[in-house]
């Protein structure tokens, strides 16, 4: 896997994310966050989002909180791939 490293959350302490890597390899966003308190899973498992589509979160699925505040960062991991031809 090839992972670069996009940024890291401004507000972060030293051993604390959110961070965000671009994996060239499969072309996705990886992204460390904040695991998703109980009410939010219990939200996203009687909610549905999508027409059609099942709720809740699969075993093989993950949640996880990124701060609005990132959006410079997620913004400059796209503008990275598209730069160099993943999207």
């Amino acid at each position: 896997m090839t992972l670069r490293f996009a940024g890291v959350d401004p507000n972060t302490g030293k051993d604390e994310s959110p961070m965000v890597w671009v994996d060239d390899a499969k072309r996705e966003l990886v992204v460390q966050g904040l695991k998703p308190g109980e009410d939010l899973l219990t939200e996203i498992g009687t909610t549905e989002w999508v027409p059609g589509h099942s709720v809740g979160t699969p075993d093989h699925e993950n949640v996880t909180r990124i701060p609005l505040r990132m959006a410079q960062v997620i913004r400059k991991a796209l503008d990275d791939a598209e730069r160099d031809g993943l999207l």
